[in-house]
């Protein structure tokens, strides 16, 4: 989309936070500017004059409020769910899209042969679907009386694994270590945080972890049929990416003659469950 309003030979630097943005939206409208680029505190070098934008969360909660009301809340989840995506400088391209729709309302959201939207929109798609086969992907192991899983996703997909996970598992205490982002879902019954995390150091797994660890691996390994085994298919459906952090494609510390008999028999009912 061709900026409404006039281009500024200067780049904004916010924080990188989602309030952030919106008071770059707001700073734009305010100025009657659309600014050559908009980049994160830890974002790339500019060769343009910058001009720091401060958050303030009055003006973010302004915008905010506005997006629904002035656009239509599919504009308001398209903002959301662009922050949360991997989409490099995506800053600029949802400022100008979210201006042509503060113009003329929500059937900027029709148009779909748009340069801006259409790749905003494909932005959000690959999200969505990283989160849906991580809702299948994540492995869980038990650290005492809490299960712990690691990922590592191109998108910051923890804010919809827990309304996935915490739905599911609504009596559990479990962690989930995002390595990509350096951040943890932490859940306890009734409590539900976001937190900043460098890294995740772990004890090695207890007997009885390894042994479920090892059954699971038998499992997988068992019902796969010989003639019917397809690498490229498999990593269409299940991305060689994911493998890293997936119990079943890990060596375990049990020789598997030894599985037979070294899992309690409560074990097994949890597997079919």
């Amino acid at each position: 989309m061709n900026p409404r309003l006039p281009s500024s030979p200067k780049a904004y630097r916010y924080d990188g936070s989602f309030d952030g943005f919106l008071c770059c939206v707001f700073e734009s409208f305010l100025k009657k500017e659309t600014p050559a680029a908009i980049l994160p505190e830890d974002g790339p070098f500019s060769l343009y004059p910058e001009k720091q934008i401060e958050t303030d969360t009055a003006k973010a909660a302004r915008v905010w409020r506005s997006l629904p009301l002035r656009i239509s809340p599919a504009a308001a989840d398209l903002a959301r769910s662009t922050f949360l995506t991997c989409m490099p400088e995506k800053e600029l391209p949802l400022l100008r899209v979210l201006q042509e729709g503060f113009r003329i309302g929500g059937s900027v959201m029709n148009f779909l042969a748009d340069d801006d939207l259409s790749a905003l929109r494909k932005a959000v798609s690959f999200l969505h679907n990283e989160s849906h086969l991580l809702s299948g992907f994540v492995r869980f192991s038990e650290y005492g009386s809490v299960l712990v899983s690691i990922i590592t996703p191109k998108n910051h997909v923890l804010p919809l694994l827990a309304q996935y996970f915490c739905s599911r598992m609504p009596g559990e205490q479990f962690l989930i270590f995002d390595k990509t982002h350096r951040e943890a879902l932490i859940h306890r019954p009734g409590d539900l945080r976001f937190c900043p995390m460098d890294e995740l150091t772990l004890p090695p797994p207890d007997r009885t972890e390894a042994e479920y660890r090892a059954l699971w691996k038998r499992f997988y390994d068992t019902i796969a049929i010989e003639g019917r085994i397809n690498p490229r298919c498999r990593m269409s459906h299940m991305p060689k990416r994911y493998w890293g952090n997936m119990t079943e494609f890990q060596e375990t510390e049990i020789p598997p003659e030894q599985i037979t008999g070294a899992v309690s028999s409560d074990v097994l009912p949890v597997l079919h469950a």
